[in-house]
């Protein structure tokens, strides 16, 4: 009897093992499918050969929203400022915040601690606070509010999130491979830009990237220091009152398709090369 018993154990303890792998593979598609749902209905209505104002109800099918996807100026012109800006900020929040995460992540000197602490308190800090004390900053300089001072509030926030993924990865950098190329007589700039920036180089485009992201859907802090200047979230925000065009939708699936092909190269990209 002792040996049936310990021969139905294992097999009860794989039937639990089954049935919480299946539990945890049907929560993480759920999950997938409530992330996806949106931007397949963003995608779908891009073809949705809509009638009136609204762009709410299937119509039909067709194509000629994308033929038409700069025809409104006022879009096309708040879009491209959203991507200048979005540009800007991930040229400049990735060498700031690359900078700042490896000197984090490399040295420790007085204050480092405080750099941390300021680094994670304007990731998790609201932004509407955020949008406030930058507004009251710049009314208090006299500075007029325009792209310059959305591109600023958008540098600030964003050098935070390069600074954290760049100081996760030079943490785990191998030290002997700077030496190795220190003690063959490269000096510590050539060390530098020939073997420890190559090794950073997927963290600082994954922050930049991400700094973009970031910069270019944002709304709240934006709407506080835009002034009279209209970006692409805050256009989309003002004609939902009055109806959102199905040019709205376009784009947005087309800057959706340039995000996952980026992604999908980079991907692909980071694979370890097979030897031949």
């Amino acid at each position: 009897m002792t040996q049936t018993l310990a021969r139905e154990a294992p097999a009860s303890v794989r039937r639990r093992r089954l049935t919480g792998s299946r539990l945890l593979y049907g929560y993480t598609w759920v999950v997938i499918a409530w992330l996806i749902l949106p931007v397949l209905i963003m995608i779908a209505f891009g073809f949705n050969d809509t009638k009136g104002r609204y762009n709410q109800s299937w119509d039909g099918f067709t194509l000629k929203w994308y033929t038409r996807v700069f025809a409104l100026d006022d879009l096309t012109q708040a879009l491209v400022i959203s991507l200048v800006v979005a540009v800007v900020t991930m040229l400049v929040a990735g060498a700031l915040g690359t900078g700042i995460g490896y000197a984090l992540g490399r040295y420790r000197f007085r204050g480092s601690g405080l750099v941390n602490l300021i680094l994670f308190a304007t990731m998790s800090a609201p932004e509407l606070v955020m949008g406030a004390s930058l507004l009251t900053l710049f009314v208090s300089l006299g500075v007029g509010l325009g792209v310059v001072t959305i591109t600023i509030a958008h540098i600030m926030f964003s050098i935070s999130f390069v600074a954290v993924v760049v100081r996760a990865r030079v943490l785990t950098l191998d030290r002997s491979i700077e030496e190795a190329a220190a003690d063959l007589g490269a000096n510590p700039w050539t060390t530098f830009w020939r073997i420890t920036f190559p090794t950073i180089l997927p963290a600082v485009m994954s922050g930049m990237l991400l700094a973009f992201a970031l910069s270019i859907d944002d709304f709240v802090v934006t709407n506080f220091t835009a002034g009279t200047t209209i970006t692409f979230p805050l256009w989309i925000w003002g004609a939902t009152r009055v109806g959102l065009p199905p040019q709205v939708n376009v784009m947005g699936t087309l800057i959706f398709l340039v995000g996952v092909l980026i992604a999908v190269t980079s991907s692909v990209r980071s694979r370890p090369r097979r030897r031949g």
